[in-house]
């Protein structure tokens, strides 16, 4: 049964983690006194200089380098990959369930062979390949391996941006290594009245060469067998994000096999939206879906304005509020609307920002909008309206990429 299956899975990951030395941690508190207890105060400074260097990436691929080699330390590995104990657990078993048939496996930007070996477990048959451009990170994922007796996986240290890849595979596995730039904003729609984008190829090409996805993905489908499968999984929650991911994936030929799948896990209490995980093969099979590019459902329910009216008022909260892209929507659904004052300009980062407040139907609303899909929608009684446009002023006086703060 697909039920027993998935159950066995969880168990063999699990267990998989704690030959590791990983830890499923419930607090920050615990999480920290742990840190604290294996690393000396040099040596979490050190770290820190060392993320911060990762994160600015001011001198190319070097300082994440640096980092990962720090970070696989055998030492240093149990309580630094604890933090991600859910990522691995959530991820890699929805991986491991997409591994049957599958006789050639790449697992691209493998890291210290966490998942990797366990992936190589589930499939004693099957050709894996990890590969890597941190080589502390590869020299300890070769002697997990050869601790672990795993005679069909070899690790390689390899930067798919300036090396070639050698072989085909019939499944390729990408997870968090494609889409790395996790502050660039996306491609922004062609207008804050919806969530559309047009069809530009020159910057759906900026977009893929400044953020490292097109030459990553370039020889990765070259490498992937006719019959293939490629599973991707990339931080792009963000629909200004997902798209173009989307976009250079169907650029490949590569389509759904099945239903994209968001995921939500933990890091530490820290939740995080992330994926949606992506399995994919070429659009020639029988069996692909069609790319969806339509803002997933935030699960806010419908705006009913007569409704509001029972709800009683609540000092500093306001009768409906609305962060998501529903909001756009019920906006649209307000009855009897009147805008009282609403303006539209261009931000620094080129997005466009639109804010309005005004009347409907007996209660007084404001909006903003803008072209990376950020929506807010907040409707009060009258009483209050000097609330409303207090925070319309703030709004519109703020920096030109103020907005930002304020759509959170």
């Amino acid at each position: 049964m697909p039920g027993d299956r998935n159950d066995e899975i969880q168990v063999a990951l699990r267990d998989h983690l704690a030959w590791w030395g990983l830890r499923h941690i419930e607090s920050d508190a615990a999480y920290f006194a742990w840190q604290r207890d294996v690393f000396s105060l040099q040596e979490l400074a050190t770290l820190h200089q060392h993320v911060e260097a990762k994160r600015l990436a001011t001198d190319g691929p070097s300082a994440e380098i640096a980092f990962y080699d720090l970070t696989a330390q055998p030492r240093f590995v149990p309580a630094l990959y604890s933090q991600r104990y859910e990522y691995y657990l959530q991820v890699g078993s929805r991986v491991a369930r997409q591994l049957d048939g599958a006789q050639t496996m790449l697992d691209v930007g493998c890291g210290i062979g966490l998942l990797t070996t366990f992936y190589a477990k589930q499939c004693p048959d099957a050709t894996v390949v990890g590969i890597d451009r941190s080589p502390a990170s590869i020299a300890l994922a070769r002697q997990r391996a050869q601790e672990l007796g795993l005679a069909n996986l070899r690790f390689e240290c390899l930067d798919l941006d300036q090396q070639e890849l050698s072989g085909r595979f019939d499944l390729i596995i990408a997870t968090h290594c494609l889409l790395q730039a996790e502050q660039d904003p996306g491609l922004p729609s062609s207008d804050w009245l919806d969530f559309a984008r047009a069809l530009d190829t020159n910057a759906q090409q900026t977009f893929e060469q400044r953020t490292g996805l097109g030459p990553r993905l370039d020889p990765l489908r070259g490498a992937l067998a006719s019959h293939g499968r490629m599973i991707v999984f990339e931080k792009a929650r963000q629909l200004a994000r997902r798209i173009p991911l989307q976009r250079a994936l169907a650029a490949r030929g590569l389509a759904p096999l099945r239903s994209p799948e968001p995921i939500r896990y933990h890091s530490i209490e820290e939740v995080t939206d992330d994926g949606p995980l992506y399995v994919t093969g070429l659009v020639s099979s029988s069996n692909v879906l069609p790319w969806d590019e339509a803002p997933e459902p935030d699960g806010v329910p419908p705006l009913h304005v007569e409704r509001l009216r029972s709800v009683p008022a609540e000092q500093d909260q306001p009768l409906y509020e609305n962060h998501g892209t529903s909001a756009q929507q019920a906006w649209l659904d307000l009855p009897a609307k009147q805008v009282v004052e609403q303006v539209t300009r261009k931000e620094a980062d080129g997005r466009q920002l639109h804010v309005e407040w005004g009347r409907a139907d007996g209660l007084v609303y404001l909006y903003c909008a803008n072209t990376f899909d950020q929506r807010q929608l907040v409707v009060i009684e009258p009483a209050r309206a000097a609330m409303v446009q207090t925070y319309y002023k703030e709004i519109i006086g703020s920096q030109p990429d103020g907005g930002r703060e304020v759509l959170r």
